[in-house]
């Protein structure tokens, strides 16, 4: 099979447990590590999807990767390949094809609170709980692509995952292990002293961390495989 590339913006800030998931399925990986300086990959006719995970800047922000990878996402959509974007890579790809990425207008929504589905009778969140628990870091917000179906969202922010033909949107943190918290936590600490209402303490990130990375990593198993079905069948 040829490989999923992945591309990485912020050390620290990598595919997590989606590597687990694609290792599980042996299906081959190539990471793209974006704040290392690599080049943004343009070639399509060697990977099987596209993966953009997330970072501490905006879609917004004039950096010259960011312009090169919205036309790589125009040009895989353009050719139905599978793509997953998750908090910047979600937004990415809504700026991509022509929605808006914006402040969100309650601060930033950090650490762990629930998401609820919005689509139940979707193929994408089969297996689910109405309800889950979900890691969080993010300020921004955004309108839903031309034709996208929004899949989750909760009180803080409305609009936290889509899906729109192979694509999948993802605004939370599906991808993170036990070290990922551990070090975000310990590493961010101005993002939690602003948190605002929909913020969190570093201890309650913190708090019961194994169990709820568990339930996240059964998440991130129903989820992430449906968008793997795509092109791994």
């Amino acid at each position: 099979m040829k490989p999923v590339r992945i591309f990485c913006h912020v050390q620290g800030e990598g595919p997590g447990y989606l590597l687990d998931i694609l290792a599980q399925r042996q299906i081959p990986v190539e990471q793209v590590n974006i704040y290392a300086g690599e080049p943004v990959a343009t070639g399509l006719d060697d990977i099987s999807a596209l993966v953009f995970m997330g970072g501490n800047m905006s879609v917004n922000d004039p950096l010259p990767w960011i312009d090169e990878e919205l036309t790589l996402v125009r040009r895989a959509a353009d050719l139905k390949l599978p793509i997953l974007g998750i908090c910047l890579g979600c937004q990415l790809i809504v700026r991509a094809l022509g929605g808006v990425v914006s402040p969100g207008g309650k601060g930033m929504e950090l650490g762990w609170h629930p998401v609820q589905q919005r689509a139940p009778d979707s193929p994408w969140l089969q297996g689910l709980p109405d309800k889950f628990d979900v890691f969080h870091w993010h300020g921004e917000t955004f309108s839903l692509p031309e034709g996208a179906q929004l899949l989750t969202g909760n009180d803080c922010f409305e609009h936290q995952a889509y899906a729109l033909g192979k694509i999948l949107g993802i605004q939370f943190h599906i991808e993170m292990k036990t070290g990922m918290v551990q070090d975000w936590a310990s590493r961010f600490t101005d993002d939690i002293a602003n948190g605002g209402d929909c913020g969190q303490s570093a201890e309650d990130m913190l708090a019961d961390l194994a169990h709820r990375i568990d339930e996240l990593n059964q998440v991130a198993e129903v989820m992430l495989g449906h968008w793997i079905n795509q092109f791994a069948e």
